[in-house]
């Protein structure tokens, strides 16, 4: 195997095993700090050995093992961790000192404690799902930055800041109590909603897509609809990742080039998961009050997977549901995105009258879909030399080559089509 060869493969199986492995190693050490440096050396430890010795038939037992043995290493050299460690070797028992799979096994509590861990009262709510995002999903601090429509600097700080405080106060690194977890719920959704986004649009790389990403993150929806069950919220983010991943084999062609909505076939829509979002969706609703922020999302998701070709879709109750969730969010990306319905639904003048409102929004002003979004009512207007500039413009904000190709072929287009449906 070839050097670059090696390297793919075991960021491959980084990508795959680094939650789970931090997540056990924070449960064994009680120390956020210390599990993601243990996780940092197991993977030095790979690149060196690995080169040498090959892969492994089981990396992740491999990783673990070398993380544990520096984790018990460096407990009993230093006193005030030799009692950490006596602590957790009574505790825990076997659980360090025997086999690996005693830690593999526990995996989804390990990864779900961690998630309530970093949402710890004592940090802000950007502070949580900053932490989580980069603990949990490997995040770096650009991609996080996109979800936040922030700068890479701000989110490193802010990663830093929280792992600081968490060390500080001492935070216990045990899943909390029932009562702990309802006051911390609000921010794990928001993580496994963003971690999910990340998977269902890639910041950046090659790929428009990041299926593992979407995968975990609807296998943690689950695991907290066991938890927290009727909560709608909850039962709202399944059914909205359900519905939006349902459209996965129809987003990219051979190429893996983006394939809009309207353009999608729909036959190719996997219908477990728009059955599956329907009924979450349902029990969502049936639960007395007002619809918060990822029922109205479902609702949205649905109102596409119910339509059996783009023409139906019900445009004017998208664009009203869209409205409702401004209202309740306050969110300058959630706007944008009512003004394509509204486009949808009463033309693009009326869309691109919404947009110009927002181009002026400091947090819009780096997110590439404005002009992107802009570029292409325009194009349907049929004001083609100012749709190209917007969609050029929108390719150099983006880091995803997939998008930016995209976004460069429909500029190089407009000279020869008219006026886009």
């Amino acid at each position: 195997m070839s050097e670059a060869d090696l390297h793919r493969s075991i960021e491959a199986v980084w990508r795959i095993e680094s939650t789970r492995l931090v997540a056990a190693l924070v449960r064994i050490t009680r120390d956020v700090a210390l599990a993601e440096d243990l996780a940092q050396d197991a993977l030095e430890a790979a690149l060196s050995q690995w080169a040498r010795d090959g892969i492994p038939a089981n990396p992740a037992a491999w990783l673990m093992a070398v993380a544990k043995r520096r984790a018990i290493d460096g407990f009993r050299r230093r006193e005030r961790q030799d009692r950490a460690y006596a602590e957790v070797a009574e505790r825990r028992g076997a659980d360090v000192v025997d086999g690996i799979e005693s830690a593999i096994d526990h995996v989804d509590d390990d990864v779900l404690r961690l998630m309530f861990i970093c949402c710890h009262p004592s940090l802000g709510s950007d502070a949580q799902v900053s932490l989580t995002l980069r603990l949990l999903a490997g995040l770096t601090a650009r991609e996080i930055a996109r979800s936040f429509l922030t700068s890479e600097s701000t989110v490193a700080a802010r990663i830093t800041r929280a792992k600081k405080t968490l060390a500080r106060v001492e935070a216990p690194m045990e899943e909390p109590s029932p009562d702990e977890r309802a006051e911390r719920l609000t921010g794990v959704l928001r993580v496994v909603y963003l971690l999910f986004n990340e998977g269902y649009s890639a910041t950046a790389g090659d790929d428009l897509l990041r299926p593992g990403l979407c995968d975990e993150a609807i296998r943690l929806g689950r695991v907290l609809a066991a938890l927290v069950p009727g909560d709608p919220e909850v039962l709202g983010l399944v059914a909205l990742m359900d519905l939006q991943h349902s459209r996965a084999a129809a987003r990219t062609d051979a190429e893996g080039a983006p394939v809009l909505l309207p353009d999608q076939d729909r036959t190719r829509w996997d219908g477990l998961l728009v059955r599956r979002g329907l009924a979450a969706l349902d029990r969502a609703s049936a639960v007395p009050g007002s619809p918060g922020p990822y029922v109205l999302q479902a609702e949205i998701a649905a109102c596409h997977s119910r339509a059996r070709v783009a023409e139906a879709t019900d445009w004017a109750r998208v664009a009203t549901l869209y409205e409702s969730l401004a209202v309740l969010t306050g969110s300058a990306v959630v706007e944008l995105n009512r003004a394509v319905a509204v486009s949808k639904a009463a033309g693009p003048a009326a869309g691109l009258a919404l947009v110009d409102q927002l181009i002026d929004l400091p947090e819009l002003s780096g997110y590439h879909l404005l002009p992107s979004v802009r570029g292409d009512l325009l194009a349907q207007l049929g004001r083609v030399d100012e749709a190209r500039g917007e969609l050029a413009r929108a390719a150099t904000m983006t880091d995803n080559q997939q998008e930016r190709t995209f976004l460069l072929g429909r500029a190089a287009d407009l000279d020869n089509e008219g006026p886009r449906p």
